[in-house]
């Protein structure tokens, strides 16, 4: 029983769950109005863009037409490119502490995922607002003043849309991975204070 409590296996279970962001997308946001029974979902991977349609993202792109925004082109998004490439990284370098056992090694993998989870939302919030607020003057839909800026967390009216932004599972584990990689530094802590203890 010792064993599924040790550090080593902590982190493991945290980094099954980083894993986790290649089966499932990071990010939805939802376009709710009447004529689409349902709503539109964007789902935001960490690697592509898709949505519960096959043609998702044109079809936002066409209503984002009318309005002025920008069109999404996940080929021309660069951190559907690198992210993934973090990622892989940030799997070894959690095998590499799990190798080590150290506290020092845990902690480590856990301020580095923490600010790089923070850059993360930083940067999709940077890319929400520069969709929301760049507009096209050109659009055949102007109200003056309005933006489009979706919320980065939580819901609003914009036109006759309410859209809902939220985190999907792969954003929630991925949030889940950081919190049981602290676990896994607190549990070594602890052995080695309670080894230190017994000696």
């Amino acid at each position: 029983m010792k064993i599924f409590t040790s550090a080593r296996i902590i982190m493991l279970l945290s980094l099954l769950c980083l894993g986790t962001v290649f089966l499932f997308p990071l990010w939805q946001i939802t376009l709710e109005a009447a004529q689409f029974p349902g709503g539109l979902q964007l789902h935001i991977w960490i690697n592509k863009i898709s949505g519960n349609e096959k043609n998702i993202v044109q079809n936002v792109n066409i209503l984002n037409h009318y309005i002025g925004m920008q069109a999404i082109h996940p080929d021309s998004i660069p951190e559907l490119k690198y992210f993934p490439i973090v990622t892989y990284i940030m799997l070894a370098l959690g095998a590499i502490a799990i190798w080590l056992n150290k506290a020092w090694a845990y902690l480590t993998w856990f301020i580095v995922m923490s600010i790089l989870g923070i850059l993360g939302i930083y940067d999709f919030y940077l890319w929400l607002y520069d969709y929301g607020h760049n507009l096209d003057p050109t659009a055949p839909i102007k109200i003056e003043g309005m933006t489009y800026m979706p919320p980065l967390f939580g819901e609003k009216d914009l036109l006759n849309f309410y859209v809902k932004s939220y985190p999907h599972w792969g954003g929630v584990m991925l949030g889940v991975s950081i919190i049981i990689s602290g676990l896994a530094f607190l549990k070594q802590r602890a052995s080695k204070s309670k080894r230190k203890f017994n000696a």
